[in-house]
């Protein structure tokens, strides 16, 4: 190859096949499901579907446990169609794909000021955060804050987040933000001139065929979603709305949290990233657009961030110890986890409900760098 020139990927399309056709130990891929059926039996969540696939074939796809634990009655199994409630994986699959497909079309740059779009986000250096410091994790706003306990309507978040004082300043550092994404959906939206739910939907969810993938899932797929936390504020236990509380204030539509989604739909995202933005004949993205959103954007501060994907590091990462240092994903707080290793052309999903039916439960911060080493040590070449 030339020098300079880079290789593009062949185009794969998920199939299912061989753990052994694409370099990986049937044993130990038996070891990693052993792995998540042991963590379920143990109590660390109620139930989990995993799916690894590698260089475009599904090595397994299992389910464990229960979508639903309580009240008993209401108990009903895990399935291998079983829709999740992917919390802050919300950022990357639908909020960051959407602003870089924007991008493409010549509607935004990334450094372009947040006020360009909200004139009212201004004052106390607020005027040099731009969309990209938003996507990074850099606009030195706050972590989060409960914004639904005062906000009536969506006019009310936007308000208070203009209102918002930075807490340091732009670029300084990365401090992981929800209310940075809520901010981006209304820059979205302003550009677009409709919700994120319908642009995502339209313009990346149908082309690649994610036929369970959207926001504020219908009613009539209740019995297919898995329950979260038993919510205090709200008094019930939670099955087909959001559980974050800010997103769920936005009307289920954020870009923080409120996409719904099942393992495999998110494995096809997955293998359209590994792809370079195609899949199945459709471009999403442009090959340079994913390149520069799996790109270290914060090298010279404390932690690695894309855009709106979190980056392989040295230190304790939920991708353990053994994916490259090429390799990207994103959590979500409800209790799913995807990492993509372009090197080793792997995609790892590991959906659970961890909160069902509380949040303070935190097994999964152990249970899953073990999954990802185990995933990892089960390829051969």
């Amino acid at each position: 190859m030339l020098r300079g020139v880079r290789e593009v990927p062949v185009e794969k399309v998920l199939k299912f096949g061989s753990a052994e056709s694409v370099g990986m130990d049937t044993g130990r891929i038996k070891k990693v499901c052993d792995f998540v059926d042991k963590a379920v039996s143990e109590g660390a969540f109620p139930g989990a579907v995993v799916l690894v696939a590698r260089k475009g074939v599904i090595a397994t796809h299992k389910v464990y446990g229960k979508a639903v634990a309580i009240p008993p009655e209401k108990a009903r199994p895990m399935e291998l169609n079983t829709i999740f409630d992917l919390g802050s994986l919300t950022k990357p699959v639908a909020t960051a794909t959407s602003t870089m497909m924007l991008l493409e079309r010549g509607k935004l740059r990334l450094d372009d000021p947040v006020n360009l779009f909200i004139p009212s986000f201004a004052g106390g250096e607020k005027e040099k955060v731009t969309i990209r410091d938003l996507l990074t994790h850099t606009s030195g706003l706050p972590a989060w804050k409960p914004l639904y306990k005062e906000c009536k309507t969506r006019d009310d978040f936007l308000r208070e987040l203009c209102q918002m004082e930075l807490e340091y300043h732009p670029e300084e550092k990365v401090v992981y933000s929800c209310l940075g994404f809520i901010l981006l959906t209304f820059i979205l939206e302003k550009i677009t001139g409709e919700n994120l739910a319908s642009f995502s939907s339209r313009e990346i969810f149908k082309p690649l065929d994610m036929k369970d993938t959207f926001f504020n899932p219908p009613e009539s797929l209740r019995d297919r979603i898995v329950a979260t936390e038993r919510c205090s504020w709200r008094n019930r236990v939670l099955i087909g709305e959001v559980h974050d509380e800010n997103a769920y204030g936005m009307g289920g539509v954020s870009g923080n949290a409120g996409l719904f989604s099942t393992a495999h739909d998110v494995a096809v995202y997955a293998q359209m990233m590994l792809n370079e933005g195609k899949y199945g004949g459709v471009r999403v993205l442009s090959s340079s657009s994913v390149r520069l959103m799996t790109r270290n954007c914060t090298s010279k501060l404390n932690e690695p961030r894309g855009l709106g994907w979190l980056l392989k590091s040295e230190k304790a990462s939920s991708a353990g110890d053994l994916f490259s240092s090429a390799s990207f994903g994103h959590t979500g707080f409800p209790g799913t986890c995807l990492w993509i290793d372009p090197e080793k052309e792997l995609i790892a999903i590991l959906f659970t409900n961890r909160i069902h039916p509380t949040r303070e439960n935190e097994a999964i911060l152990r249970i899953r760098p073990l999954f990802h080493n185990l995933v990892a040590s089960a390829i051969k070449d």
